[in-house]
């Protein structure tokens, strides 16, 4: 099998996984608390990328991270953005959302990245860019209408300003790893490692319920999927394709998908307005895409 092919299996595996997380999230927050939810997949997702860095013969790289101080705090430091507040914020604005509404604004993030670009590493941005921001923010303005443009839905308005908030600090992580060397599963792993402990030293003095075996699954399912093994997919597929472009635009369809696992699966009932705001949304983010900036992709 040619690497390009290989690379659209691996980019198709991440796809499936990424479009399931979102009813994956809705399901594990009706048995677990979003912190609880975090410490689970946390633990989760740094078992398996130390058991990546074991199986990737990378424990060099590791050592190596740990004693450069400088590297070592960086990952840390990293760690304290995501998984940390980053999923803190999502998952909280899941728990106040309906899936169908968390899910697109969250989206959002990659229309951010070039306005990033633009304070933090002093890019300019295009005119093509701003039209696609334009585009992408008034595909948000539907999903906040949740079905009622006429209406302002002044009880949503947290869980909206977490949703959006989680896309921020989700492109300000990106923007801050451009100029990282250190390895993408060492880094990932020590980000978790962070998380994983000063959760743990939370949870030890708050006390922590023990779990249903559902919501033990479900954590355990968010930690492996959304945040572990798809990136490590997502980056084999990158390494072996000829045209990451084209895989980038794939991941597009994740959304998609996903509102018929949210239909069927969770029950939503899905919203015009989020029909209509969810392609204004990845519209938006596709012409900004036509510029020079690239960046990673996430969900």
């Amino acid at each position: 099998m040619q690497n390009q092919s290989k690379a659209f299996l691996y980019a198709g595996f991440v796809i499936l996984c990424w479009s399931t997380v979102a009813t994956a999230f809705k399901i594990a927050l009706t048995e677990l608390s979003y912190t609880e939810l975090l410490l689970i997949a946390g633990i989760t997702a740094t078992l398996i990328y130390f058991i990546a860095i074991l199986a990737q013969n990378k424990t060099g790289l590791l050592k190596d991270c740990i004693k450069n101080r400088k590297m070592l705090l960086q990952a840390l430091g990293l760690g304290l953005i995501n998984p940390l507040l980053y999923y803190l914020l999502l998952f909280k604005a899941y728990s106040l959302l309906p899936a169908q509404v968390a899910q697109p604004i969250n989206c959002s993030w990659q229309i951010l990245l070039p306005l990033f670009a633009v304070f933090f590493l002093k890019r300019k941005i295009s005119t093509i860019q701003w039209i696609g921001l334009i585009v992408s923010f008034t595909g948000i303005i539907f999903i906040s209408a949740q079905g009622d443009l006429s209406a302002i839905r002044i009880d949503s308005a947290p869980g909206i300003l977490l949703a959006i908030a989680s896309a921020f600090v989700w492109a300000f992580y990106w923007i801050l790893k451009i100029k990282s060397r250190i390895d993408p599963s060492v880094e990932l792993f020590l980000n978790f490692l962070t998380a994983s402990i000063i959760l743990g030293i939370y949870f030890y003095f708050s006390g922590f319920h023990i779990p249903s075996s559902k919501g033990l699954l479900a954590g355990m399912y968010v930690g492996a999927f959304e945040m572990g093994i798809a990136f490590l997919c997502w980056a084999k597929a990158l390494k072996l394709s000829s045209n990451t472009a084209m895989l980038s635009q794939l991941t597009y369809l994740a959304p998609f998908l996903s509102l018929i696992l949210i239909h069927f699966v969770l029950g939503e009932t899905i919203y015009g307005t989020t029909l209509t705001g969810l392609p204004l949304i990845i519209g938006g983010i596709l012409l900004s895409n036509w510029t020079q900036f690239k960046f990673g992709s996430g969900n």
